[in-house]
């Protein structure tokens, strides 16, 4: 079996790596001291800094931009606003990228390439009018404007989307908006403009034709960002995690995605690629943990040794490296049973990798914060907002128990299959 990358995967992970190294990780520390400074100081925390647009500019100007765009969907807005060649990336394609972008914070920004707007963008280009895409695709492929997925509600069990009661109800040429979302990732950002509402439009409907999704610009009226979250401690500026009100906040009927009732259709499409994606960047995230580790490992001294030479030190290291390379291949075959179409097999490997690979990089960071100390636990070393970062996907896109529920059924049922039951 052949494991090595496509030309053109292998040439755009190569062209990121170095983009990285030299524009990227030299400011990158600087960048999140100053956001530290402005919180601690009362100051605005918010606001992109300047150097991320400079980074973006460069980034397009070198074909390193919107990397997500798949090759089936992407069209003319891969040619006019994707990565060289004109095309789209296959899932196997974009993993590796996504891997390379997940070792910093700020990349997958600069390359237009991050959560949630790769999925929004995706949603907007699977399912959105023409309309729809002029209005607000363009402007995210541009990275002129910013946007929010509120699905998430904080008085209900979110893990089932059923649940969801924040309501979307068709009254006329309008849809009427109310309820509370939070966890609205990417509302702090001042460039957030739009944002992606799922809501109950039909409570006597089928239970998975009961919600709708909405595009509702963020400055509607009745639309309130009630707080910033934080995760742990962190606020993951200059995006952020919010809570959101709406009340009687109305849209045009013309704003509703694909149709009423279809909102469960237009999460499964956006969820599947989605989950690779950020599996991907959870393992570019542990081999830097994983450097981090060996560096600090050969440099500090304890009674006497290396402290790679104490305590088992080396063992752990290896484990490390086995779970790592683990990882990539279960994400990778996901990948690529993506795009031979979704079937009953490839939504078992998501699922499977969704529970994997984010334990995985907890305990890779975690060994590699022991091995650094009290220092580990700061933000003097980038370990401790890893660790945060990767203990959060344990719930994002759907939490562990979920996603092992979706594997034993698929095979249960396969085993029910095969006795005939």
């Amino acid at each position: 079996m052949d494991f090595s990358l496509s030309p053109r995967a292998a040439d755009l992970a190569a062209r990121i790596r170095a983009f990285m190294d030299a524009e990227i990780e030299p400011i990158e520390a600087e960048l999140h001291e100053r956001i530290r400074r402005a919180r601690e100081s009362g100051g605005d925390n918010w606001t992109p800094d300047p150097q991320i647009k400079q980074l973006q500019a460069k980034a397009r100007e070198q074909g390193l931009w919107n990397l997500f765009l798949p090759a089936e969907h992407a069209g003319r807005y891969a040619a006019d606003f994707g990565t060289d060649g004109g095309e789209g990336l296959t899932n196997s394609d974009y993993a590796p990228l996504a891997e390379v972008m997940g070792r910093s914070f700020l990349a997958p920004l600069v390359f237009n390439s991050n959560a949630p707007d790769t999925g929004n963008m995706e949603v907007l280009l699977r399912y959105g009018s023409e309309e729809q895409k002029a209005q607000w695709l363009e402007p995210l492929l541009r990275s002129e404007i910013r946007s929010a997925f509120c699905m998430t509600e904080p008085d209900v069990a979110s893990s089932d989307a059923t649940n969801m009661e924040a309501t979307a109800v068709v009254d006329g040429d309008e849809v009427v908006i109310n309820g509370r979302k939070w966890f609205s990732t990417g509302i702090g950002n001042p460039d957030c403009k739009i944002l992606v509402f799922m809501g109950l439009t039909n409570p006597d409907a089928d239970r998975h034709s009961r919600h709708t999704m909405v595009l509702v610009p963020r400055d509607s009226p009745g639309v309130t960002v009630e707080r910033m979250l934080t995760t742990m401690g962190y606020y993951d500026e200059p995006l952020g995690h919010g809570e959101v009100s709406f009340d009687d906040v109305r849209v045009p009927v013309a704003n509703i995605l694909l149709g009423e009732g279809r909102a469960f259709e237009i999460a499964q499409g956006r969820l599947g690629p989605g989950r690779v994606h950020h599996c991907m960047r959870a393992i570019g995230l542990a081999e830097r943990a994983l450097e981090l580790a060996c560096d600090r490992a050969l440099s500090r001294t304890a009674f006497g040794k290396p402290l790679a030479n104490l305590g088992g030190n080396r063992e752990r290291i290896a484990d490390a490296r086995i779970a790592i390379n683990r990882s990539r291949l279960l994400v990778m075959h996901a990948a690529w049973l993506l795009d031979q179409g979704m079937s009953m097999e490839a939504l078992s490997a998501v699922s499977e990798i969704k529970v994997e690979v984010p334990n995985m990089a907890l305990d890779v960071i975690d060994m590699a914060m022991q091995l650094h100390g009290g220092a580990g636990m700061t933000d003097d070393f980038p370990l401790a907002a890893a660790y945060v970062g990767a203990r959060s996907l344990r719930l994002a896109d759907g939490p562990d128990e979920v996603h092992r529920n979706v594997i034993a059924k698929i095979e249960l049922g396969r085993s029910k299959a095969r006795s005939g039951q």
